[in-house]
């Protein structure tokens, strides 16, 4: 640590005497610099009295002060160029924090004071949760079927809280995100009749909101944490329009960008989080299991297949009884497979986990291409270890992030937990590995400042970390908002002032 803080200070000695005088006369108050001393650890962290006075300016203007609300609208666009100016002297260029909003902070003043305390900390990005658990961050009458709003049941239905969070966002020089699940719906939309097809199936032909385990007793048979999570077929027709529609609403609001998470599987726990048999694989569901049985190409593959899904294995019987049904057509084929090498098994074990993995490929595609017109940034969230083959297996999530557009911006979430930063190192080396020299990769981390947290470093030693063993990334997001400012985060969640 006392090597970062060397570090750094020497990078902010090296700043220009302009840039500094700039800087420090941002202020409102000759008193008041707002980085005249940057924080080595947190270079563009506003000083605590630039703090305090925007903010008591903030009340002030609240409690309906004209003079005081000209004040502090000078004051964060003074700020916004602070912020803009630090961050293209200090690394990281790019710091990133991931929010979430509540019905309550469309209470007058509240965003501000939230996107203030964002910007005071130094960071120049914000990620706004826009769709989660089947709710999305729209208005009541503008909300996208099925799902649910935010807002819902509030007093604040006609609320429009992602188009505020931009425009204050951008008021203050944060660049705003808006934070999409993917593959994952929420529980509200699997309970939907009209929905039912298109939820994702194993071979027991449950979804993941009705799975359990099978060494589950009687007397211990509750669901699992993911229960309450409605993965969808990502070959349905339905959950391709529903989400398309999704997207289309949200950048409605113009976000900066998007970002697309649980773009994936279930991951089930225990012996559960590797899939070893094809009956193990969420591609059971309608749509999916039609899009499989057009791999194959002649009428020997196609009853293979059949048998192959149907009991999970084939015998050696099967593949005599079958030929001798068709024996004018030669080997079984099947588009996805190139090679006849191997048991007519094993090939079709293959040819099950490469088409559920080309579902989320598919998924992906179709939900960023509304992005990639509006030539907006778009990102993928994933679990570095999530497309690990594991002895004969695969991890159950099949998260093929190695195979994300090398044009989209790669978030690996690098939550390793082993008492330093040395396994966080690792998980982000193997996806540089992985990356292209276009790839722009944003490592996520968990954690708070000047102090070691459930077993993780804090993120100025993860961070110095990073940047000695991988020195070309250039930005990074810290997750999240509730961790950094938790009171604020319970106060807003039920409503209560401060």
């Amino acid at each position: 640590m006392f090597a970062l803080l060397a570090t750094v200070t020497d990078i902010g000695r090296r700043v220009s005497q302009s840039i500094l005088v700039a800087l420090a006369s941002t202020s409102l108050s000759s008193s008041s610099p707002v980085i005249a001393q940057a924080d080595p650890a947190q270079p563009c962290r506003l000083p605590p009295q630039a703090v305090v006075e925007k903010e008591t300016l903030r009340q002030a203007a609240l409690d309906g002060d004209s003079d005081a609300q000209a004040r502090y609208q000078i004051l964060v666009s003074r700020h916004r160029s602070a912020l803009q100016q630090c961050r293209q002297q200090f690394w990281p260029k790019r710091q990133a924090l991931w929010l979430r909003l509540y019905p309550c902070d469309a209470e007058p003043g509240q965003l501000d004071q939230v996107f203030d305390r964002i910007v005071n900390r130094g960071y120049n990005e914000v990620y706004i949760e826009t769709f989660y658990d089947g709710q999305v961050l729209l208005p009541v009458d503008d909300n996208p079927t099925p799902w649910q709003s935010v807002t819902h049941s509030s007093d604040y239905e006609d609320a429009d809280l992602l188009a505020e969070a931009v425009e204050k966002g951008r008021e203050r020089g944060l660049k705003v995100y808006a934070w999409l699940f993917t593959m994952n719906f929420g529980y509200a939309y699997g309970q939907r009749s009209d929905r039912a097809d298109a939820l994702a199936r194993n071979g027991d032909n449950v979804t993941t909101l009705n799975h359990r385990r099978a060494d589950d007793s009687t007397n211990n048979s509750l669901l699992h944490s993911y229960a309450s999570q409605a993965f969808i077929d990502p070959y349905s027709p339905q959950a391709r329009r529903d989400y398309q529609w999704l997207v289309y609403s949200v950048l409605q609001r113009q976000p900066d960008g998007v970002l697309f998470d649980y773009v994936r599987y279930p991951r089930l726990p225990g012996s559960e989080s590797v899939a070893t048999k094809v009956r193990d694989l969420w591609i059971y569901g309608e749509a999916s299991r039609s899009a499989l049985m057009q791999q194959a190409l002649n009428d020997k593959a196609r009853e293979l297949l059949e048998r192959y899904l149907d009991r999970g294995y084939i015998t050696d019987n099967d593949v005599r009884t079958v030929n001798d049904r068709f024996p004018n057509q030669g080997e079984p084929r099947w588009q996805a497979v190139r090679s006849n090498r191997g048991s007519v098994q094993t090939r079709l074990w293959h040819l099950s986990v490469a088409h559920a993995v080309q579902g989320i490929l598919d998924f992906l595609d179709l939900a960023v291409e509304p992005v990639r017109i509006q030539d907006l940034p778009a990102g993928a969230v994933f679990f570095p270890e999530g497309n690990e083959p594991i002895g004969e297996g695969f991890d159950s999530r099949l998260q093929p992030w190695d195979r994300f557009p090398e044009s989209m911006e790669w978030h690996p979430m690098l939550y390793g937990l082993c008492g330093d930063a040395s396994c966080i190192v690792e998980q982000l080396q193997r996806v540089e590995a992985f990356a292209s020299d276009e790839t722009t990769i944003v490592p996520a981390l968990a954690g708070v400042w000047g102090e070691p947290t459930q077993n993780r470093p804090s993120l100025e030693a993860q961070m110095y970390a990073i940047k000695q063993a991988v020195p070309d990334i250039d930005a990074v997001s810290h997750f999240a908002y509730s961790w950094q400012f938790p009171e604020s985060d319970r106060q807003r969640k039920f409503c209560q002032k401060d």
